[in-house]
Protein backbone atom coordinates (compact mmCIF):
# COMPACT_ATOMS: atom_id res chain seq x y z
CA UNK A 1 0.00 0.00 0.00
CA UNK A 2 2.91 2.28 0.88
CA UNK A 3 4.10 1.80 -3.09
CA UNK A 4 0.42 2.62 -4.14
CA UNK A 5 0.17 6.10 -2.32
CA UNK A 6 4.11 6.52 -3.19
CA UNK A 7 2.82 6.35 -6.92
CA UNK A 8 -0.05 8.49 -6.48
CA UNK A 9 2.11 11.68 -4.93
CA UNK A 10 4.68 11.35 -7.70
CA UNK A 11 1.64 10.88 -10.67
CA UNK A 12 -0.18 14.07 -8.57
CA UNK A 13 2.77 16.52 -8.54
CA UNK A 14 3.91 15.30 -12.10
CA UNK A 15 0.41 16.99 -13.32
CA UNK A 16 0.80 19.66 -11.47
CA UNK A 17 4.16 20.82 -12.71
CA UNK A 18 2.28 20.41 -16.22
CA UNK A 19 -0.65 22.00 -15.13
CA UNK A 20 1.72 25.08 -14.11
CA UNK A 21 3.65 24.68 -17.23
CA UNK A 22 0.00 24.97 -19.32
CA UNK A 23 -0.93 28.75 -17.10
CA UNK A 24 2.57 29.86 -17.89
CA UNK A 25 1.89 29.29 -21.59
CA UNK A 26 -1.88 30.39 -21.66
CA UNK A 27 -0.09 33.68 -20.07
CA UNK A 28 1.51 34.19 -23.15
CA UNK A 29 -1.19 33.67 -25.08
CA UNK A 30 -3.19 36.38 -23.29
CA UNK A 31 -0.28 38.90 -23.93
CA UNK A 32 -0.03 37.56 -27.38
CA UNK A 33 -3.62 38.39 -28.24
CA UNK A 34 -3.21 41.77 -27.17
CA UNK A 35 -0.33 42.81 -28.81
CA UNK A 36 -0.68 46.39 -30.01
CA UNK A 37 0.52 48.34 -33.19
CA UNK A 38 3.84 48.10 -34.76
CA UNK A 39 7.04 49.81 -33.05
CA UNK A 40 7.80 52.91 -34.69
CA UNK A 41 11.30 53.29 -35.57
CA UNK A 42 13.87 55.65 -36.76
CA UNK A 43 15.83 55.55 -39.49
CA UNK A 44 19.27 56.25 -39.20
CA UNK A 45 20.59 58.90 -41.38
CA UNK A 46 23.19 56.51 -42.96
CA UNK A 47 23.82 52.95 -42.99
CA UNK A 48 25.76 51.35 -40.15
CA UNK A 49 28.45 49.00 -40.88
CA UNK A 50 27.28 45.15 -40.64
CA UNK A 51 28.96 42.22 -40.48
CA UNK A 52 27.49 38.91 -41.35
CA UNK A 53 28.70 35.73 -39.87
CA UNK A 54 28.13 32.31 -41.50
CA UNK A 55 28.99 29.72 -38.80
CA UNK A 56 29.60 26.71 -40.96
CA UNK A 57 31.03 22.82 -40.39
CA UNK A 58 30.83 20.37 -42.73
CA UNK A 59 28.33 21.51 -45.15
CA UNK A 60 28.77 20.31 -48.11
CA UNK A 61 25.66 19.97 -49.79
CA UNK A 62 24.34 23.90 -48.40
CA UNK A 63 27.33 26.39 -48.01
CA UNK A 64 27.07 27.22 -51.74
CA UNK A 65 23.00 28.04 -51.61
CA UNK A 66 24.14 29.85 -48.41
CA UNK A 67 26.61 32.19 -49.65
CA UNK A 68 24.98 33.01 -53.04
CA UNK A 69 21.71 33.70 -51.02
CA UNK A 70 23.57 36.45 -48.42
CA UNK A 71 25.89 38.21 -50.76
CA UNK A 72 22.72 39.64 -52.36
CA UNK A 73 21.31 41.32 -49.43
CA UNK A 74 20.21 44.77 -50.16
CA UNK A 75 22.82 47.12 -47.95
CA UNK A 76 25.07 49.30 -49.19
CA UNK A 77 27.83 47.61 -50.48
CA UNK A 78 31.10 49.71 -48.73
CA UNK A 79 28.91 48.88 -45.49
CA UNK A 80 28.46 45.47 -45.80
CA UNK A 81 31.39 42.52 -44.81
CA UNK A 82 30.51 38.86 -44.58
CA UNK A 83 32.43 36.29 -42.83
CA UNK A 84 32.76 32.51 -43.40
CA UNK A 85 33.55 31.35 -40.40
CA UNK A 86 35.04 27.93 -41.69
CA UNK A 87 35.56 24.70 -38.83
CA UNK A 88 35.02 22.44 -41.98
CA UNK A 89 37.45 19.26 -41.74
CA UNK A 90 35.98 18.09 -44.91
CA UNK A 91 35.83 18.83 -49.10
CA UNK A 92 33.35 21.00 -48.34
CA UNK A 93 36.15 23.41 -47.20
CA UNK A 94 37.28 23.54 -50.65
CA UNK A 95 34.11 24.59 -52.18
CA UNK A 96 33.84 27.41 -49.56
CA UNK A 97 37.17 28.92 -50.07
CA UNK A 98 36.69 28.78 -54.26
CA UNK A 99 33.17 30.51 -54.04
CA UNK A 100 34.72 33.14 -51.26
CA UNK A 101 37.67 34.00 -53.88
CA UNK A 102 35.00 34.37 -56.86
CA UNK A 103 33.23 37.00 -54.30
CA UNK A 104 36.75 38.09 -53.35
CA UNK A 105 37.06 38.74 -57.36
CA UNK A 106 34.00 40.39 -57.99
CA UNK A 107 34.79 43.06 -55.30
CA UNK A 108 32.44 41.43 -52.37
CA UNK A 109 34.01 42.35 -48.52
CA UNK A 110 33.97 38.49 -48.01
CA UNK A 111 36.45 36.90 -45.44
CA UNK A 112 37.24 32.86 -45.30
CA UNK A 113 38.25 32.30 -41.38
CA UNK A 114 39.43 28.66 -40.76
CA UNK A 115 40.54 27.50 -37.13
CA UNK A 116 42.96 25.25 -36.54
CA UNK A 117 40.51 23.39 -33.85
CA UNK A 118 37.02 23.34 -32.86
CA UNK A 119 37.56 24.84 -29.48
CA UNK A 120 34.31 26.61 -28.16
CA UNK A 121 32.74 25.06 -31.31
CA UNK A 122 30.00 27.67 -32.41
CA UNK A 123 30.73 29.66 -29.85
CA UNK A 124 34.57 29.57 -30.31
CA UNK A 125 34.25 30.37 -34.44
CA UNK A 126 31.15 33.47 -33.50
CA UNK A 127 33.89 34.92 -30.92
CA UNK A 128 36.75 34.55 -33.32
CA UNK A 129 35.26 35.95 -36.29
CA UNK A 130 34.21 38.88 -33.84
CA UNK A 131 37.62 40.09 -33.04
CA UNK A 132 37.89 40.35 -36.78
CA UNK A 133 35.06 41.85 -37.62
CA UNK A 134 34.40 45.30 -38.85
CA UNK A 135 30.76 45.89 -38.73
CA UNK A 136 28.78 47.62 -35.61
CA UNK A 137 26.52 44.84 -35.87
CA UNK A 138 27.03 41.48 -36.13
CA UNK A 139 24.19 39.48 -37.88
CA UNK A 140 24.23 35.74 -37.84
CA UNK A 141 23.16 32.94 -40.37
CA UNK A 142 23.62 29.10 -39.73
CA UNK A 143 23.82 26.95 -43.04
CA UNK A 144 20.60 26.16 -44.27
CA UNK A 145 19.27 30.31 -44.32
CA UNK A 146 18.01 31.51 -47.10
CA UNK A 147 17.29 35.36 -45.91
CA UNK A 148 15.28 37.97 -48.05
CA UNK A 149 17.37 40.55 -50.00
CA UNK A 150 15.48 43.60 -47.47
CA UNK A 151 16.46 41.64 -44.20
CA UNK A 152 18.80 43.79 -43.17
CA UNK A 153 16.69 46.77 -44.04
CA UNK A 154 14.13 45.61 -41.99
CA UNK A 155 16.08 44.96 -39.01
CA UNK A 156 18.91 47.23 -38.71
CA UNK A 157 16.19 50.51 -38.23
CA UNK A 158 15.40 48.71 -34.73
CA UNK A 159 18.91 49.68 -32.98
CA UNK A 160 18.39 52.75 -33.81
CA UNK A 161 17.07 52.83 -30.07
CA UNK A 162 20.93 52.39 -28.21
CA UNK A 163 18.89 50.15 -25.59
CA UNK A 164 18.31 47.70 -27.79
CA UNK A 165 21.26 44.84 -28.46
CA UNK A 166 19.57 42.11 -29.99
CA UNK A 167 16.78 41.87 -32.95
CA UNK A 168 15.67 38.31 -33.79
CA UNK A 169 13.33 37.33 -36.62
CA UNK A 170 11.39 34.24 -37.27
CA UNK A 171 12.05 31.03 -38.79
CA UNK A 172 10.53 30.05 -41.68
CA UNK A 173 10.55 26.85 -43.22
CA UNK A 174 11.94 26.04 -46.46
CA UNK A 175 10.95 21.83 -46.57
CA UNK A 176 7.57 21.77 -44.36
CA UNK A 177 5.26 19.66 -46.51
CA UNK A 178 8.03 17.07 -47.20
CA UNK A 179 6.53 14.62 -44.57
CA UNK A 180 5.27 13.57 -41.43
CA UNK A 181 8.47 14.80 -39.65
CA UNK A 182 9.03 17.99 -41.32
CA UNK A 183 5.66 19.09 -40.61
CA UNK A 184 5.62 18.08 -36.92
CA UNK A 185 8.70 20.23 -36.28
CA UNK A 186 7.79 23.30 -38.04
CA UNK A 187 4.22 22.63 -36.12
CA UNK A 188 6.37 22.91 -32.99
CA UNK A 189 8.84 25.57 -34.13
CA UNK A 190 6.02 28.42 -34.92
CA UNK A 191 4.29 27.70 -31.98
CA UNK A 192 7.49 28.95 -30.42
CA UNK A 193 8.19 31.63 -33.01
CA UNK A 194 4.46 33.19 -32.66
CA UNK A 195 3.44 32.87 -29.39
CA UNK A 196 6.08 32.30 -27.05
CA UNK A 197 8.65 34.79 -28.29
CA UNK A 198 6.36 37.17 -29.01
CA UNK A 199 4.60 36.86 -25.74
CA UNK A 200 7.84 37.14 -23.97
CA UNK A 201 9.02 39.65 -25.61
CA UNK A 202 5.73 42.18 -25.29
CA UNK A 203 5.56 41.24 -21.41
CA UNK A 204 9.36 42.41 -21.54
CA UNK A 205 10.49 38.88 -20.32
CA UNK A 206 13.20 37.62 -21.11
CA UNK A 207 13.50 35.59 -24.64
CA UNK A 208 16.06 34.25 -26.33
CA UNK A 209 18.07 35.05 -29.51
CA UNK A 210 17.76 32.02 -31.72
CA UNK A 211 21.41 31.37 -32.79
CA UNK A 212 20.69 32.62 -36.32
CA UNK A 213 18.67 34.89 -38.41
CA UNK A 214 19.43 37.56 -35.97
CA UNK A 215 21.37 40.48 -35.51
CA UNK A 216 23.59 41.72 -32.35
CA UNK A 217 25.00 45.09 -31.49
CA UNK A 218 28.51 44.50 -31.37
CA UNK A 219 29.23 45.89 -27.73
CA UNK A 220 26.25 44.45 -26.16
CA UNK A 221 28.11 41.15 -27.39
CA UNK A 222 31.43 42.20 -25.45
CA UNK A 223 29.10 43.77 -22.97
CA UNK A 224 27.70 40.82 -21.84
CA UNK A 225 30.25 38.68 -21.51
CA UNK A 226 31.23 37.47 -25.04
CA UNK A 227 30.75 34.28 -26.82
CA UNK A 228 31.26 31.19 -24.25
CA UNK A 229 31.53 27.73 -25.34
CA UNK A 230 30.50 26.02 -21.87
CA UNK A 231 27.18 24.84 -22.62
CA UNK A 232 25.28 23.75 -26.35
CA UNK A 233 23.18 26.43 -26.44
CA UNK A 234 25.22 29.37 -26.52
CA UNK A 235 22.62 31.40 -27.90
CA UNK A 236 20.61 31.45 -25.09
CA UNK A 237 23.72 31.71 -22.68
CA UNK A 238 24.23 34.90 -23.81
CA UNK A 239 20.58 35.91 -24.18
CA UNK A 240 20.47 35.65 -20.76
CA UNK A 241 23.56 37.31 -20.16
CA UNK A 242 22.91 40.24 -21.80
CA UNK A 243 19.43 40.62 -20.81
CA UNK A 244 20.94 40.65 -17.00
CA UNK A 245 22.79 43.47 -18.20
CA UNK A 246 19.60 45.08 -18.92
CA UNK A 247 19.97 45.20 -22.50
CA UNK A 248 16.82 44.94 -24.40
CA UNK A 249 15.41 42.63 -27.39
CA UNK A 250 12.77 42.87 -30.27
CA UNK A 251 11.49 40.29 -32.34
CA UNK A 252 9.98 40.68 -35.18
CA UNK A 253 7.27 37.96 -36.08
CA UNK A 254 6.85 39.57 -39.61
CA UNK A 255 10.16 39.51 -40.63
CA UNK A 256 10.98 35.39 -41.73
CA UNK A 257 13.66 34.02 -42.72
CA UNK A 258 13.41 30.68 -44.52
CA UNK A 259 15.90 27.71 -43.80
CA UNK A 260 15.86 24.10 -43.46
CA UNK A 261 14.07 21.72 -41.34
CA UNK A 262 16.01 17.98 -40.51
CA UNK A 263 14.67 15.60 -42.84
CA UNK A 264 15.82 12.63 -41.23
CA UNK A 265 15.06 11.04 -37.79
CA UNK A 266 18.89 10.62 -37.34
CA UNK A 267 19.37 14.76 -37.73
CA UNK A 268 15.90 15.40 -35.62
CA UNK A 269 17.82 13.57 -32.47
CA UNK A 270 20.91 14.87 -32.57
CA UNK A 271 19.45 18.79 -32.66
CA UNK A 272 16.83 17.55 -30.40
CA UNK A 273 19.47 16.54 -27.53
CA UNK A 274 21.87 19.86 -28.42
CA UNK A 275 18.77 21.85 -27.48
CA UNK A 276 17.36 20.10 -24.54
CA UNK A 277 20.89 19.71 -23.10
CA UNK A 278 21.58 23.24 -23.54
CA UNK A 279 18.80 24.50 -21.77
CA UNK A 280 19.05 22.61 -18.65
CA UNK A 281 22.87 23.37 -19.08
CA UNK A 282 21.38 27.05 -19.52
CA UNK A 283 18.86 26.69 -16.02
CA UNK A 284 22.08 25.74 -13.94
CA UNK A 285 24.25 28.19 -15.19
CA UNK A 286 21.81 31.61 -15.45
CA UNK A 287 18.94 30.98 -13.42
CA UNK A 288 20.57 31.60 -10.78
CA UNK A 289 21.58 35.03 -11.51
CA UNK A 290 17.98 35.97 -12.65
CA UNK A 291 16.69 34.88 -9.43
CA UNK A 292 18.79 37.21 -7.11
CA UNK A 293 18.83 40.21 -9.68
CA UNK A 294 16.36 42.95 -7.93
CA UNK A 295 15.99 44.65 -11.78
CA UNK A 296 13.88 41.78 -12.31
CA UNK A 297 10.34 41.20 -11.85
CA UNK A 298 8.66 38.23 -9.96
CA UNK A 299 6.59 37.52 -12.85
CA UNK A 300 9.38 37.51 -15.36
CA UNK A 301 11.71 35.34 -12.73
CA UNK A 302 8.64 32.90 -12.65
CA UNK A 303 8.68 32.99 -16.79
CA UNK A 304 12.48 32.72 -17.04
CA UNK A 305 12.03 29.61 -14.59
CA UNK A 306 9.54 27.79 -16.91
CA UNK A 307 11.61 28.99 -19.96
CA UNK A 308 14.91 27.49 -18.64
CA UNK A 309 13.09 24.25 -17.81
CA UNK A 310 11.04 23.94 -20.69
CA UNK A 311 13.51 21.13 -22.22
CA UNK A 312 12.42 19.51 -18.69
CA UNK A 313 9.28 19.10 -19.52
CA UNK A 314 10.61 15.61 -21.43
CA UNK A 315 11.50 14.20 -18.29
CA UNK A 316 8.12 15.17 -16.79
CA UNK A 317 6.14 13.49 -19.04
CA UNK A 318 8.29 10.03 -19.71
CA UNK A 319 7.80 9.46 -16.19
CA UNK A 320 4.40 10.39 -15.79
CA UNK A 321 4.05 8.29 -18.98
CA UNK A 322 6.04 5.26 -17.37
CA UNK A 323 3.88 5.16 -14.04
CA UNK A 324 -0.03 5.65 -16.15
CA UNK A 325 0.43 1.72 -16.71
CA UNK A 326 0.54 0.37 -12.73
CA UNK A 327 -2.45 3.59 -12.54
CA UNK A 328 -4.48 1.66 -14.03
CA UNK A 329 -4.30 -1.55 -11.65
CA UNK A 330 -4.32 0.61 -8.80
CA UNK A 331 -7.83 2.14 -10.18
CA UNK A 332 -9.28 -0.85 -10.95
CA UNK A 333 -7.77 -3.09 -7.31
CA UNK A 334 -9.27 0.31 -5.05
CA UNK A 335 -12.03 1.58 -5.74
CA UNK A 336 -11.68 3.75 -2.55
CA UNK A 337 -9.63 5.81 -4.22
CA UNK A 338 -12.03 7.05 -6.69
CA UNK A 339 -11.90 10.51 -5.53
CA UNK A 340 -8.66 11.13 -6.09
CA UNK A 341 -8.48 9.99 -10.02
CA UNK A 342 -11.34 12.88 -10.23
CA UNK A 343 -9.88 15.31 -8.64
CA UNK A 344 -6.89 14.78 -10.41
CA UNK A 345 -8.99 14.68 -13.81
CA UNK A 346 -9.33 18.45 -12.75
CA UNK A 347 -5.46 19.16 -13.69
CA UNK A 348 -6.62 17.91 -17.14
CA UNK A 349 -7.89 21.37 -18.03
CA UNK A 350 -3.62 21.57 -19.19
CA UNK A 351 -4.82 19.74 -21.97
CA UNK A 352 -7.58 22.17 -23.25
CA UNK A 353 -4.66 25.28 -22.51
CA UNK A 354 -2.74 23.59 -25.24
CA UNK A 355 -5.00 23.07 -27.78
CA UNK A 356 -6.12 27.16 -27.47
CA UNK A 357 -2.34 27.94 -27.38
CA UNK A 358 -1.82 26.13 -30.20
CA UNK A 359 -4.53 26.86 -32.20
CA UNK A 360 -3.66 30.40 -31.66
CA UNK A 361 -0.45 30.20 -33.35
CA UNK A 362 -1.25 27.69 -35.98
CA UNK A 363 -4.19 30.32 -36.84
CA UNK A 364 -1.42 33.30 -37.16
CA UNK A 365 0.59 30.93 -38.88
CA UNK A 366 -2.06 30.17 -41.27
CA UNK A 367 -3.65 33.44 -41.88
CA UNK A 368 -3.07 33.97 -45.50
CA UNK A 369 -5.02 30.14 -46.09
CA UNK A 370 -7.74 29.06 -45.20
CA UNK A 371 -7.34 27.77 -41.72
CA UNK A 372 -8.73 24.01 -41.10
CA UNK A 373 -9.55 22.91 -37.86
CA UNK A 374 -9.22 19.04 -38.61
CA UNK A 375 -5.39 19.14 -40.35
CA UNK A 376 -4.50 21.32 -36.67
CA UNK A 377 -6.04 18.32 -34.74
CA UNK A 378 -4.38 15.88 -36.76
CA UNK A 379 -0.97 17.65 -36.58
CA UNK A 380 -1.37 18.70 -32.41
CA UNK A 381 -1.71 15.07 -32.12
CA UNK A 382 0.69 13.85 -34.37
CA UNK A 383 3.52 16.55 -32.53
CA UNK A 384 2.11 15.26 -28.51
CA UNK A 385 2.92 11.69 -29.92
CA UNK A 386 6.03 12.34 -31.50
CA UNK A 387 7.59 15.02 -28.54
CA UNK A 388 6.22 11.49 -25.97
CA UNK A 389 8.09 9.13 -28.23
CA UNK A 390 11.23 11.27 -28.02
CA UNK A 391 10.87 12.03 -24.37
CA UNK A 392 13.63 8.95 -23.48
CA UNK A 393 16.19 10.76 -25.72
CA UNK A 394 15.32 13.84 -24.67
CA UNK A 395 15.07 13.16 -21.05
CA UNK A 396 18.86 11.59 -21.29
CA UNK A 397 19.99 15.21 -22.90
CA UNK A 398 18.26 16.86 -19.70
CA UNK A 399 19.60 14.90 -17.00
CA UNK A 400 23.11 15.29 -18.44
CA UNK A 401 22.91 19.11 -18.73
CA UNK A 402 21.39 19.14 -14.94
CA UNK A 403 24.29 16.98 -13.37
CA UNK A 404 26.70 18.73 -15.80
CA UNK A 405 28.56 15.98 -18.02
CA UNK A 406 29.71 17.57 -20.82
CA UNK A 407 29.66 16.11 -24.34
CA UNK A 408 30.61 18.05 -27.94
CA UNK A 409 28.47 20.01 -30.02
CA UNK A 410 27.30 17.82 -32.45
CA UNK A 411 25.90 19.83 -35.74
CA UNK A 412 22.68 19.06 -37.38
CA UNK A 413 23.44 17.90 -41.02
CA UNK A 414 22.29 20.16 -43.98
CA UNK A 415 20.88 17.77 -46.69
CA UNK A 416 19.38 20.09 -49.05
CA UNK A 417 17.37 17.07 -50.14
CA UNK A 418 20.54 14.84 -50.91
CA UNK A 419 19.13 11.62 -49.57
CA UNK A 420 21.25 9.14 -51.45
CA UNK A 421 24.61 8.66 -51.27
CA UNK A 422 24.60 11.30 -48.36
CA UNK A 423 28.54 11.28 -46.76
CA UNK A 424 26.81 13.41 -43.42
CA UNK A 425 24.21 10.67 -43.31
CA UNK A 426 25.53 7.65 -40.39
CA UNK A 427 22.80 5.44 -39.34
CA UNK A 428 23.95 3.55 -35.83
CA UNK A 429 21.37 1.43 -34.00
CA UNK A 430 22.15 2.56 -30.29
CA UNK A 431 20.58 1.31 -26.81
CA UNK A 432 18.11 4.09 -26.84
CA UNK A 433 16.53 3.12 -29.84
CA UNK A 434 16.24 -0.69 -28.16
CA UNK A 435 14.65 0.88 -25.04
CA UNK A 436 12.06 2.87 -27.27
CA UNK A 437 11.18 -0.44 -29.08
CA UNK A 438 10.92 -1.82 -25.65
CA UNK A 439 8.65 1.40 -24.30
CA UNK A 440 6.00 1.49 -27.32
CA UNK A 441 5.45 -2.59 -26.43
CA UNK A 442 4.79 -1.32 -23.23
CA UNK A 443 2.31 0.92 -24.29
CA UNK A 444 1.02 -1.32 -26.14
CA UNK A 445 0.27 -3.63 -22.92
CA UNK A 446 -1.28 -0.28 -21.50
CA UNK A 447 -3.84 -0.47 -24.29
CA UNK A 448 -4.41 -4.15 -24.01
CA UNK A 449 -4.76 -3.72 -19.92
CA UNK A 450 -7.44 -0.78 -20.51
CA UNK A 451 -9.86 -3.15 -21.90
CA UNK A 452 -9.06 -6.12 -19.99
CA UNK A 453 -9.38 -4.17 -16.44
CA UNK A 454 -12.81 -2.41 -18.40
CA UNK A 455 -10.82 1.19 -17.54
CA UNK A 456 -10.35 3.63 -20.39
CA UNK A 457 -9.46 6.85 -18.86
CA UNK A 458 -5.80 6.52 -20.21
CA UNK A 459 -6.18 4.94 -23.17
CA UNK A 460 -6.08 8.26 -25.53
CA UNK A 461 -2.76 8.82 -23.28
CA UNK A 462 -1.20 4.97 -24.02
CA UNK A 463 -2.66 5.21 -27.74
CA UNK A 464 -0.68 8.32 -28.10
CA UNK A 465 2.71 6.97 -26.27
CA UNK A 466 2.50 3.60 -28.62
CA UNK A 467 2.17 5.65 -31.92
CA UNK A 468 5.18 8.09 -30.33
CA UNK A 469 7.54 5.55 -29.39
CA UNK A 470 6.53 3.54 -32.59
CA UNK A 471 6.95 6.17 -35.24
CA UNK A 472 10.36 7.45 -33.49
CA UNK A 473 11.78 3.93 -33.51
CA UNK A 474 10.63 3.22 -37.15
CA UNK A 475 12.14 6.25 -38.40
CA UNK A 476 15.39 6.01 -36.10
CA UNK A 477 15.81 2.27 -37.09
CA UNK A 478 13.75 1.71 -40.53
CA UNK A 479 14.32 4.76 -42.40
CA UNK A 480 16.99 6.96 -43.83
Amino acid sequence: MILTYLILIIYALLLLIVFLYSLVQFDLYLKYRMQSQKRKIKQFKSWPKVTIQLPVFNENYVVERLINQVVQLDYPKEKIEFQVLDDSTDESMIKTIKLVENYQNLGINIKHIWRKNRVGFKAGALKEGLKKAEGEFIAVFDADFMPSSDWLKKTIPHFSNEKIGVVQTRWGHLNREDSLLTKIQAFALDFHFTLEQVGRNLSKHFINFNGTAGVWRKTCIIDAGNWQGDTLTEDLDLSYRAQLKSWEFVYLEGVVAEAELPAIMSATRSQQFRWNKGAAENFSKNFKKVLQSSEVSLRTKIHSFFHLLNSSMFLVVLLLAIISVPLLFIKATHPELKWFFYAMSILGISTILFLIVYWKSFKSINEQSKVNFFEFIFLFISFFSAAMGLSLHNSIAVLEGHFGKKSAFIRTPKLNNVLENNTYIKKQISVVNILEVCLAIYFAFGIYSAFRLNEYGLLFFHVMLFLGFSFVSYKSIFSK
